[in-house]
């Protein structure tokens, strides 16, 4: 039953992107805002949702190792492997504020947590995790982020890449497929998720190795459906901004919240997981210098896939030695 629950929970998440971006696209061309806002808002809040119902849930039943584990786990997921398949099947150029903005806001918001979760190394005092004031500075970083996109939502002057010219339906038809592209995509995750960690409680994995590896993996399938779509419609400005905001949104957003909602101690551990989510970070902003410029290019994208490979094989090669 848990395999079967397994690919009817892929099947959904991949119709609900491709409802979700076609919607999207749909409103932004009716309502004359970039694809690029888009993507940042209504698609990457929308493909978080399971990050944001789990991290709740996790909260509210006091196992803060899945929570870190699943955004800590998304955000490596997102950008190494995510980016990675979408530039393979079309280079990614983005536009400029992207590469010196909302890149660096992803690089800004992990570093900002990796500070917070080693309060006793670096200052000498405080929890080693996130507080319930940490939570609070977190969700303040997103109403910033939140204003930021408020100031900048308007037409882009240039396309980045040769986007496909969305198709434009009627607003009601538009709104219906984007409403219905959000409940399949979370009905499939939580399918995806809730099976996924059914086979792997088989297996006695840890929680810590559950939230990074499976629960990540299954929460961010929304993303890798959305952006892998967006990449094959030639939409970069959707394909980018999806996990860049997703990226955001999943630091300052739900881990915020959820730190509000339960303190989130951290172990010795993680402090591995953040260093290779800033890496991730860093190397996508140095990647929109090499080869050509504000571009996302194949090669860099399967570089991006044998970083993600070679996490999960350390992940392993750990959890076996425990």
């Amino acid at each position: 039953m848990n395999y079967i629950l397994l690919i009817v929970g892929f099947i959904l998440l991949i119709k609900g992107a491709d409802l979700l971006v076609d919607g999207a696209s749909s409103i932004a061309k009716r309502l004359k805002v970039s694809n690029l806002i888009i993507g940042l808002t209504v698609v990457a809040f929308g493909t978080s949702t399971p990050e944001l119902f789990v991290n709740v849930i996790a909260a509210i039943k006091a196992t803060p190792a899945i929570a870190i584990g699943n955004i800590l786990g998304s955000n490596i997921f997102n950008i190494l492997l995510i980016l990675g398949i979408s530039s393979l099947i079309y280079p990614l150029a983005v536009t400029k504020g992207t590469v010196w903005k909302e890149i660096p806001l992803t690089l800004l918001a992990v570093v900002l947590v990796g500070i917070m979760a080693n309060k006793p190394l670096i200052f000498g005092k405080g929890m080693s995790g996130l507080s319930k004031i940490d939570g609070l500075i977190l969700l303040a970083f997103f109403a910033f982020f939140l204003y930021y996109l408020q100031k900048v939502a308007k037409p882009s002057e240039k396309k980045v890449c040769e986007t496909e010219a969305p198709k434009q339906y009627e607003i009601l038809k538009s709104s219906l497929g984007l409403i219905g592209g959000f409940v399949a995509l979370f009905i499939g995750a939580k399918l995806v998720v809730d099976s996924a960690v059914a086979l792997a409680a088989k297996f006695g994995v840890s929680e810590s190795f559950v939230g990074l590896t499976i629960v990540a993996a299954g929460t961010s399938l929304p993303e890798l459906a959305t952006s892998a779509v967006a990449a094959a419609k030639k939409n970069c400005d959707i394909a980018v901004g999806n996990i860049v905001g997703s990226n955001i949104f999943n630091v300052f957003f739900i881990l915020g919240l959820s730190a509000t909602i339960r303190p989130m101690p951290f172990q010795p551990a993680n402090n591995i997981d953040i260093g290779v989510a800033i890496l991730a970070s860093l190397f996508l902003f140095i990647f929109m210098f090499s080869g050509k410029k504000r571009s996302l290019d194949r090669w860099e994208g399967a570089l991006f896939l044998v970083l993600y490979v070679s996490y999960i094989a350390f992940l392993l090669i750990q959890h076996r030695t425990h």
